[in-house]
């Protein structure tokens, strides 16, 4: 595979060529170096791929000749993350890990003891920082399909609407929580299938509140333990959203 990927939102399935904006033609060229007649492969974030070459290697207006379209086979599940917001720059990270490792759906939530508090324009500043580091992310793993990024929103607001899940889990230190493989297996029996849409909720720094855990399981969440270690918020959720992604991809 080449080592140039470049993210392409509105190719067409047929497209002859592909213009790219000033932003990727600026970080294909100038950043990484692609010139004329580099392979390139030029996807949507949507599953579809393009095999390319680079015919008009412009800082600021790059042209690709597509050579084949590769369309990516659908995904038979769908893993969302919702992730009450921690401190720093922390997201960035979890969102390009999640990118890695393939999640549908990034739900940024406000929860009683989260630290962070944005306005309005910085919501939309952040959602926008988010949204490049999922392509970035996109590119150096391969992976065709972008996660969507929704706005943020409440965790109060939030539960009540989290239904068409098969499954839905909360991390949780309590006692009486269970692991993510009893959980799976649980499941399997149940429904004589693994579930095809999961959501993984993961508390801030101090994790959730009593009654913000109560509310959840009131609403049908599972509490589930990783272990006896006290883990990090970013840690527990790409720790589980990988056994969760290698699980459902293995069954």
């Amino acid at each position: 595979m080449p080592d140039f990927r470049t993210f392409a939102p509105f190719a067409t399935v047929n497209a002859v060529e592909i213009r790219l904006s000033p932003e990727e033609s600026h970080h294909l060229v100038t950043v990484n170096r692609c010139g004329r007649g580099d392979p390139v492969i030029a996807f949507d974030g949507q599953g579809g791929e393009w095999v390319t070459e680079c015919v008009d290697a412009s800082r600021s207006a790059t042209v690709l000749r597509v050579k084949s379209a590769r369309p990516a086979a659908p995904r038979v599940y769908e893993i969302t993350l919702g992730q009450a917001l921690p401190k720093g720059s922390t997201m960035d990270d979890i969102i390009r890990q999640a990118t890695e490792v393939g999640v549908t759906r990034i739900i940024p939530l406000l929860s009683e003891r989260t630290q962070v508090h944005l306005d309005g324009e910085r919501q939309d500043k952040k959602l926008e920082k988010w949204r490049t580091a999922a392509i970035e992310a996109a590119k150096q793993c391969g992976n065709p399909w972008l996660p969507e990024i929704a706005p943020i929103q409440s965790l109060a607001s939030f539960i009540p609407t989290a239904a068409g899940y098969d499954l839905k889990l909360i991390a949780s230190l309590h006692a009486g929580a269970t692991t993510l493989k009893s959980a799976l297996a649980h499941h399997g029996a149940r429904h004589g299938a693994a579930p095809k849409k999961v959501l993984w909720l993961v508390g801030p720094e101090g994790d959730f509140s009593p009654a913000e855990l109560t509310a959840a399981l009131t609403a049908g969440f599972q509490p589930i333990t990783l272990g006896p270690l006290v883990l990090r918020s970013d840690t527990a959720a790409i720790y589980a959203l990988s056994i969760l992604s290698y699980e459902l991809q293995s069954r």
